[in-house]
């Protein structure tokens, strides 16, 4: 090949490989901020990302399996079955869910408790309704309550009573963000917020390029969710957080108002100077437990229990001994987010 002949398969192949650039180009889909959102756990979950690709089959895929395993209203869950003691085999899913109870259980010294189920049943929250519980069923129901009657043993869940049943409602979406968010961490997306039910896992930035803003809800009661008045603004990236309150979810029964997180340790709903938990944690399951546990602990234990925990921030709103709405803030929960 004559010198001049080389230099025009160099041309030649050069212009190959810039025809083919510039066509990759002109179909490549540049990356945009994509939002989902559908219904799961009986509410409603949204997601929104920055990628080339609509990945709402994937999420959906994942958060069905999470209600699977852990759905109390999915009579062929694994938890259902477990309950109905149909099967004593825990999937990976709730021996991830137990073992992170077991763990928020023993630092709240038993305020979150997921074997609490039957007192709720009992007070008109779960699947069973009608006339209030007497002191003898709430004693009656107790001997069923306390997860230290439950064990993990080689992915097999044991119980001393058989009675005693698990429910998972205080933890179950907030691991079901965690769940979808790792679905969009497996495809490399760096900017996503994932959100079910007020449950909340931020990454990166939103589609202004700042974190995240998350708010949370005055408590104002109101049981149709109708008002929804922010009482606070916080930023957030790279965390989750989870918000658990009482001013929603409750009924009035004799002119008493009956709120539908009850105390595993006493077996009555809480009445605990706490309307509003907020928790800031890396994981959103956590985040969730530990919103729920600090209702029922109140704000003094609350806030021993965050001095032993560094790495959960909390937002509490709650009456102080005047009646006065009054709120608590992790010195670090302004300054990070």
């Amino acid at each position: 090949m004559s010198k001049r002949q080389f230099i025009f398969s160099l041309l030649a192949v050069a212009c190959i490989v810039g025809l083919l650039l510039m066509r990759r180009s002109a179909t490549a889909v540049e990356p945009s901020m994509i939002k989902n959102e559908g219904t799961i756990f009986g509410t409603i979950y949204h997601a929104k990302y920055l990628y080339d690709k609509d990945l709402k089959g994937e999420l959906e895929a994942e958060l069905q399996r999470v209600d699977a395993s852990l759905s109390m209203f999915n009579p062929q869950s694994t938890i259902s079955r477990i309950n109905r003691g149909e099967t004593d085999v825990a999937d990976e899913m709730l021996k991830q869910v137990l073992e992170l109870s077991y763990k928020v259980h023993g630092a709240t010294d038993g305020a979150f408790d997921p074997t609490v189920a039957p007192l709720v049943n009992a007070w008109g929250f779960g699947f069973k309704s009608g006339q209030l519980p007497d002191s003898a069923q709430v004693d009656s129901l107790l001997a069923l309550v306390g997860l230290r009657h439950i064990r993990l043993q080689e992915g097999r869940v044991v119980k001393d009573n058989p009675l005693s049943i698990l429910d998972f409602s205080a933890i179950a979406k907030g691991y079901g963000v965690d769940r979808a968010a790792d679905v969009l961490r497996s495809h490399g997306i760096k900017n996503f917020m994932v959100e079910i039910g007020g449950e909340v896992v931020t990454e990166g930035t939103n589609e202004k390029g700042e974190a995240w803003r998350i708010g949370i809800n005055k408590p104002v009661e109101d049981s149709t969710s109708v008002n929804a008045e922010l009482q606070e603004v916080i930023s957030l990236s790279g965390k989750a957080v989870a918000t658990s309150g009482n001013y929603r979810n409750f009924y009035v029964k004799d002119g008493r108002k009956i709120a539908h997180t009850i105390n595993p340790l006493t077996g009555y709903p809480v009445q605990q100077d706490i309307l509003s938990s907020t928790v800031i944690a890396s994981t959103c399951a956590e985040a969730d437990a530990f919103a729920t546990a600090f209702m029922v602990m109140g704000l003094k234990k609350a806030q021993e229990v965050l001095a032993s925990q560094p790495a959960l921030e909390a937002y509490f709103i709650y009456t102080d001994e005047g009646g006065n709405l009054r709120t608590w803030a992790s010195e670090t929960i302004n300054q990070n987010h």
